[in-house]
C-alpha cells in the first residue's frame, strides 16, 4: 500500500471519527434536536406509521387477550347444533378457570402478539400512509379528504394486512380452541412458532392461509368501521364540538369507531373462526368447503342469529382493543411527529 493511499485512509477514518464525536456531542447537548433529526430521515418517516401501529396493537392485545379467548370459545360452542343450552361469556370464563388456572385465559398470547406485530403494523401503517398521500393531494387541490376516500383507504389497508397476518391469526385460533378437544387429541402447542411449524408440517404450508378469504373480508369490514369512522369522527367532532379537548375528541372518536368495527366485522369473524378451527375428520374431509359453504351450513343448522352470538363479548373485545390501539397510535404519532 502506497504512502498516499495510507494517508487517505487515515484522513477518512479521522474525519469519520470527528463526525461521530460531533454528532454525539450535539445529541447530548440538544437531545430534542437530535431526536427530531433522526425522526425526519425519509426512511424513518416512512417506517414510523408501521412501527407505531404495531406497538399500539401489541399493547392493546396484552390488555384484551382474556376477552378474546372467551370470544373464540363462545363462537365455537354448540357448533352444528341449533337448539340446546346457550353458553354465556361468564360461564365460559368460569369453566376455563375451573379446568386450569387464571393464566389459561392468556392462552395464545404469543400468537396474538405476533399477529399484532404483523397485522396491525401493516394495517395502521398502510392506512396512515394512504391518509398522508390523500392529505397531500387534497392540499394540492385545495380540498379536504372525504368519507369515501377514508373508506377506500381503510378497506385497502385491511385487506393487504390480513393476507400478511393470516398465519399468525390461524395459529391463535388453533391455540385457543385446543383446550376444547379431549386431552388425548390436544396438540398442546408450546408457542406460536411451534404451532406454525407443526401445522405446516402436518397440513402443508398452504394450510397457514386457511380462512384467508373471510379473514380478508373481516379485516376490510373491521378497518372500514374502525379506521374510517375514527378519522371521520375526529374530523366531525372537531368541526361540530370544538369545545372538546383533544383527549376527549380522541376518546369519543375511538368509542364510535369501536362500535362500528364490531358491528360490521362480527359475522365475518364468526365464519373465519369456524374455518380456521376446522381440521379433517376420520373420513379425511373438512366440515366446511369454504366461506360460503360455512355460512350456508350455519344458517341451515344454527340460524341467522348465530352470526351475532356473543356480540356483547365481541364488542367488549373489539371496542376497547380498537380504542386502546387508536389512542396509543395517536399519541405515538403525536410524540414522533
Amino acid at each position: 500500500m502506497s504512502g498516499s493511499t495510507a494517508n487517505r485512509i487515515k484522513e477518512g477514518a479521522r474525519s469519520a471519527a470527528t463526525k461521530v464525536e460531533t454528532a454525539t456531542t450535539e445529541a447530548v447537548n440538544n437531545p430534542i434536536q437530535a431526536k427530531n433529526d433522526f425522526l425526519h430521515y425519509p426512511i424513518v418517516r416512512a417506517a414510523l406509521p408501521f412501527v407505531n401501529g404495531g406497538l399500539a396493537g401489541m399493547f392493546a392485545t396484552g390488555c384484551i387477550q382474556p376477552v378474546d379467548m372467551v370470544k373464540v370459545r363462545l363462537q365455537l360452542a354448540g357448533e352444528g347444533i341449533k337448539s340446546g343450552p346457550k353458553p354465556s361469556a361468564l360461564g365460559i370464563t368460569r369453566d376455563i378457570i375451573a379446568q386450569g388456572k387464571v393464566l389459561d385465559l392468556y392462552t395464545g398470547l404469543s400468537a396474538g402478539l405476533l399477529r399484532q406485530a404483523v397485522y396491525t403494523t401493516a394495517r395502521l401503517g398502510f392506512f396512515d400512509t394512504f391518509q398522508n398521500l390523500l392529505q397531500a393531494r387534497a392540499e394540492k387541490n385545495g380540498t379536504s379528504i372525504g368519507f369515501l376516500e377514508r373508506g377506500a383507504a381503510g378497506l385497502t389497508a385491511g385487506g393487504l394486512a390480513a393476507m400478511v397476518g393470516n398465519p399468525a391469526d390461524l395459529a391463535l385460533i388453533r391455540m385457543q380452541s385446543d383446550g376444547l378437544k379431549p386431552k388425548e387429541q390436544r396438540a398442546n402447542y408450546r408457542s406460536v412458532f411451534d404451532a406454525l411449524k407443526r401445522i405446516a408440517q402436518a397440513e402443508g404450508v398452504g394450510a397457514l392461509w386457511a380462512g384467508a378469504y373471510p379473514t380478508v373480508i373481516r379485516a376490510m369490514a373491521l378497518n372500514f368501521g374502525q379506521l374510517t369512522f375514527f378519522a371521520e369522527s375526529k374530523a366531525q367532532l372537531k368541526t361540530h364540538a370544538p369545545q372538546l379537548s383533544e383527549n376527549a375528541n380522541r376518546f369519543g372518536a375511538s368509542a364510535i369507531a369501536g362500535f362500528f368495527a364490531s358491528f360490521f366485522s362480527l359475522p365475518f369473524d364468526f365464519v373465519k373462526t369456524r374455518l380456521q378451527k376446522q381440521q379433517k375428520g376420520p373420513d379425511g374431509k373438512l366440515p366446511y368447503n369454504g366461506f360460503f359453504d360455512c355460512a350456508k351450513k350455519v344458517v341451515r343448522d344454527e340460524g341467522w342469529l348465530r352470526f351475532y352470538r356473543g356480540f356483547g363479548t365481541y364488542y367488549v373485545r373489539i371496542a376497547p382493543h380498537a380504542m386502546i390501539t387508536l389512542i396509543v397510535a395517536d399519541y405515538l404519532k403525536l410524540i414522533t411527529s
